[in-house]
């Protein structure tokens, strides 16, 4: 299982995380993302690696992010 977690870049990478956003099972096939705390960070500038954006994308998150976006604006 893998922690999908928000991380200072500033720290290392193994370094503390700010908070834990979600999980994925690629043996179970499970993904679990707290998707109000991923749009948060995202909305301050946080970067997401290939892997994470790709399970975003899947699970829409980035369409969610756009929409918030458009309320705002």
């Amino acid at each position: 299982i893998y922690q999908i977690v928000a991380i200072d870049v500033r720290s290392r990478r193994e370094g503390r995380d700010l908070r834990k956003v979600g999980f994925y099972d690629p043996i179970k096939n499970q993904t679990y993302l707290n998707v109000p705390a991923i749009l948060y960070f995202l909305e301050k500038g946080a970067q997401p690696t290939g892997i994470v954006h790709d399970i975003s994308k899947k699970a829409e998150v980035f369409k969610e992010l756009r929409v918030n976006q458009t309320k705002f604006n």
